[in-house]
């Protein structure tokens, strides 16, 4: 495919939509197409192939064509070679936090698997996510040995956190856990379709996305399509709760997948002050919002958005003025 040509012609066609679908005959088409359209990320890329080789020095690196960091003259003034090492570093250190969470992922929907009646259609579907999750993961450190780099991925707290949190929510919850699956989803969703439009991509990292993008398709129908099928039949607290609860969830999760992060500091000797302008000049303040702008439409859609919650999504900077809407409550 051209560098022109959108990613949505190739992929669009041939993902399932969620709309207007019941989770049932769902769960079984996606089953269906896990089977037919899956990948093995060591046939599928060929990883010795010569073109496919990934190092700081590869002048195909750099950050992608719409991160604020580049817009820093601080970054424009760099030699190509440390443009080059922090762009590869960025990827790789983006790859890693996306090991991270498809990790969390997998361990929510085996639980939440384990609860299930025999007969259920949804537990082949989350056998086959958990499976195409961890393709996903080895896909993603795989990129990461090669590369050399000291990525770091997810603050160790947040993990911490998140380790001990998720299962507790997947309980309690599994509204709240499968709005945080989009809250990882979508906004690697975004930046990678995007890239695949408007960018030039080194060709291990372009194929890395496809595959990623294209079975994501599948998984986010699923999270969409569940919630649009259970918030409904919650009670009125409950999802005045889960209203308020997203942004928050979405204010930690959204700048670990969009964000320039802090160990380019440490490794790159990338000046805070400038990694601190790229976070929060217009470009970045808009990226975030625009990674989110789904999570933002569904939790409308779900009526989710009570004058509560759109104050929280204001305050926490992921509210954009064309979703106002009438409030919920």
């Amino acid at each position: 495919m051209s560098q022109e040509d959108p990613v949505t012609a190739t992929i669009d066609r041939t993902s399932p939509t969620d709309a207007d679908a019941k989770l049932g005959p769902l769960v079984e088409r996606l089953s269906r197409q896990s089977v037919a359209r899956g990948h093995d990320v060591y046939t599928a890329i060929d990883w010795e192939a010569p073109e496919l080789a990934i190092g700081p020095d590869d002048e195909r690196c750099g950050l992608f064509c719409f991160d604020p960091l580049a817009d820093t003259a601080w970054y424009r003034d760099q030699p190509a070679e440390v443009r080059r090492a922090i762009g590869l570093h960025r990827i790789a250190a983006a790859m890693k936090v996306g090991m991270h969470f498809e990790n969390l992922l997998q361990r929510g929907l085996l639980s939440y698997a384990m609860r299930m009646d025999n007969g259920d259609p949804e537990f082949r579907y989350c056998q086959h996510e958990v499976i195409e999750e961890s393709q996903h993961s080895m896909m993603f450190q795989e990129l990461v040995n090669r590369t050399g780099l000291p990525v770091e991925g997810m603050p160790r707290a947040i993990r911490a956190l998140a380790t001990a949190v998720v299962p507790i929510i997947n309980r309690m919850s599994p509204e709240l856990f499968f709005m945080l699956v989009l809250g990882g989803e979508d906004p690697v969703d975004h930046l990678q379709r995007r890239q695949l439009r408007e960018g030039r991509t080194h060709p291990l990292l372009e194929q890395i996305m496809r595959i990623h993008v294209a079975e994501e398709a599948r998984h986010i129908a699923y999270a969409r399509t569940f919630l649009k099928d259970r918030v409904p039949r919650l009670g009125r607290a409950r999802r005045f709760v889960l209203g308020a609860a997203v942004p928050v969830a979405l204010a930690v999760m959204a700048p670990l997948m969009v964000d320039p992060p802090r160990q380019l500091s440490r490794h790159h000797g990338v000046p805070r002050a400038v990694l601190r302008e790229a976070r929060t000049s217009p470009a970045g303040r808009l990226l975030r919002k625009e990674s989110v702008a789904k999570q933002r439409k569904l939790c409308r859609e779900l009526g989710l958005m009570s004058r509560t919650a759109i104050l929280l999504w204001r305050r926490l900077g992921l509210y954009q003025r064309d979703d106002q809407v009438a409030s919920a409550t």
